[in-house]
């Protein structure tokens, strides 16, 4: 007879880059409703759109963290809103990029205590078509990883910002049963190539983004086509009308970090 004790799973929820008013209500709104449908224990989201499509607010950040998010990711829209500055070194569960030089405000990793065990976050920027060009996030997270190892830390989240499938798909696979979650941010499409690794990790190139449904990337449909149509500047308002929520939900292990599971999310919400 196995009388082995079943390791406890920790069920974490990773949303995509919130866009706007309609896509950070619509979390808001629904987080406790996912939370209790689907078990989960942690919430991470992408909140680097919030504000009207660029960046985030210490107002919004606030709402965000009091609706049930723990962590909250950025990328390379964090210093849009210029008070952010100040409000990062107040807010440790903000993150932005762990690869910029050494003296920006905030911090690109958090380590958080849950019922379960500890699970730290990190988010990263990619150098591949981005800007601005960043330290090697390659050598930054890997570095960050082998220090939250020494420190007992096996639950480890990535959000990795980036342009390209190669970087984030080559992100994914340096850190095979070293991270319980690579997740890719920043295209705002959805991708679908969940998977885990044979180390252990758990994979999606792009969690997709919260944000209006008819749309492009969350911006008016009519602006950015005449955009592409004439060439000439104008500006991208958000979108209307439902929304789409989208993200991944994984199980892991608690004591291993090892993911267990992985699923992609998707929900409609509808809006006046």
């Amino acid at each position: 007879m196995n009388n082995k004790p079943t390791a406890e799973r920790i069920k974490i929820l990773f949303l995509g880059d919130i866009v706007g008013e309609p896509g950070r209500q619509s979390v808001i709104e629904s987080l406790g409703k996912i939370r209790e449908q689907h078990g989960i224990d942690f919430v991470i989201v992408n909140g680097e759109n919030a504000a009207a499509g660029k960046g985030i607010t210490s107002k919004i950040s606030i709402d965000l963290l009091r609706a049930g998010a723990a962590v909250i990711t950025t990328g390379d829209h964090v210093w849009d809103q210029q008070e952010i500055v100040d409000y990062f070194p107040t807010e440790p569960r903000l993150l932005r990029p762990i690869n910029y030089p050494e003296g920006t405000p905030g911090n690109g990793s958090v380590v958080l205590e849950t019922g379960k065990c500890k699970v730290a976050v990190i988010q990263a920027q990619g150098r591949s078509f981005i800007q601005p060009p960043l330290e090697n996030p390659f050598i930054a997270v890997e570095d960050e990883i082998a220090r939250l190892k020494a420190l007992g830390v096996n639950v480890i989240v990535l959000d990795f910002h980036a342009e390209t499938t190669s970087e984030k798909i080559a992100m994914g696979r340096m850190l095979d049963g070293k991270a319980t979650l690579v997740v890719g941010t920043h295209t705002h499409v959805q991708t679908a190539d969940e998977t885990i690794f044979p180390g252990g990790t758990g994979y999606l190139t792009d969690a997709g983004m919260c944000g209006p449904e008819e749309s492009v990337l969350g911006r008016c449909v009519e602006s950015v086509v005449w955009r592409f149509k004439s060439g000439m500047p104008t500006r991208f308002p958000i979108a209307k009308g439902a929304v789409k929520m989208c993200g991944v939900i994984v199980a892991a292990d608690s004591a291993t970090g090892r993911c267990l599971e992985i699923e992609r999310f998707a929900m409609r919400v509808e809006r006046d």
